[in-house]
């Protein structure tokens, strides 16, 4: 409980910042390049080392692959329909594609399935989550960005970004343990994403801003914390019939909110930043309302 509420704080502390003119104007994009370049990594380092990878996990490894995709196509076509800009199309793709699956999601996984599930929480963060986020979603982020992009720029983008290069290195790593003192360094670097994170998106969110960006608003966290749980509900135990405790924990993961990091990204990349802080803002709160609702369900159901 007490991680959802600094959370919710360290919003507020950065809404509070801009409006009483304690900041530059341009201070969240300081904060975003230490996220992106040092917490973002270090939290990748020290999640995905010592993972047990096993077959029956790559249902929930698959889960953001799967409604990030979905997502893709669904804005796509939604935004051709409502003729939004190339920015809103490319950071609804982004925020709304991705789960916060770490900081919130986790979190809220231990509150509703206790520790046990957390181990299925990180599995799907970092082979899932950030992993997309370092391939697909700088993908997209570069073609909506410019309109377009070759295959050169997209994959140096892709090959330079910060956390997948992490994610490389954890992996060639593996097969060596850690000292305690490394472990505690990356883990405190990492801890700060989450808090800097909020602080920044707070520092961005105008709430007037949300009459320009109704419609996108609407499809966006319509899709993230409704239709994309729902798609996986569907599909993993409709038609697959899968079952188990991780797949409670993974279907928890599909509903939560819009990822943070993503929006990092996407505001890093130009893409409708007004709209981006409008679906992390709030996403975030929305999903404290709608999670409970869908463990009813789960529980029920799955």
């Amino acid at each position: 409980m007490q991680n959802i509420i600094l959370l919710v704080l360290c919003l507020l502390i950065g809404i509070a910042l801009r409006s009483f003119n304690r900041v530059p104007d341009n201070a969240h994009a300081t904060l975003n390049s230490f996220i992106i370049n040092v917490a973002f990594p270090a939290l990748v380092l020290v999640q995905l080392h010592g993972l047990q990878l096993r077959l029956t996990l790559l249902f929930p490894v698959l889960m953001p692959w799967i409604l990030f995709t979905i997502g893709a196509v669904v804005f796509w076509g939604i935004a051709r329909w409502l003729e939004l800009s190339q920015a809103s199309t490319g950071a609804l793709m982004l925020t709304g594609g991705l789960g916060n699956t770490s900081f919130v999601g986790l979190p809220m996984i231990e509150a509703f399935y206790g520790k046990d599930g957390i181990a299925t929480g990180i599995l799907i963060d970092t082979l899932g989550t950030y992993l997309v986020l370092s391939t697909l979603g700088i993908t997209i982020a570069c073609v909506y960005s410019r309109g377009s992009a070759d295959r050169g720029t997209v994959l140096k983008r892709i090959m330079t970004f910060p956390p997948l290069i992490a994610v490389v290195v954890s992996a060639a790593l593996l097969p060596v343990a850690y000292p305690t003192w490394l472990v505690e360094v990356l883990s405190r670097l990492g801890a700060t994403l989450a808090p800097l994170a909020l602080v920044s998106v707070g520092m961005q969110l105008w709430l007037s801003a949300w009459r320009g960006h109704r419609s996108a608003l609407a499809v966006g966290l319509s899709y993230k914390l409704i239709a994309a749980p729902a798609a996986i509900f569907a599909v993993y135990v409709a038609l697959l019939g899968v079952g188990g405790g991780s797949l409670r924990v993974t279907l928890l993961e599909s509903a939560m909110g819009p990822q943070i990091g993503a929006a990092i990204v996407a505001t890093q990349y130009g893409l409708a930043p007004e709209l981006v802080t409008l679906m992390v803002g709030a996403g975030t709160v929305l999903a404290f309302l709608t999670l409970p609702c869908w463990w009813q369900v789960i529980s029920l159901m799955a």
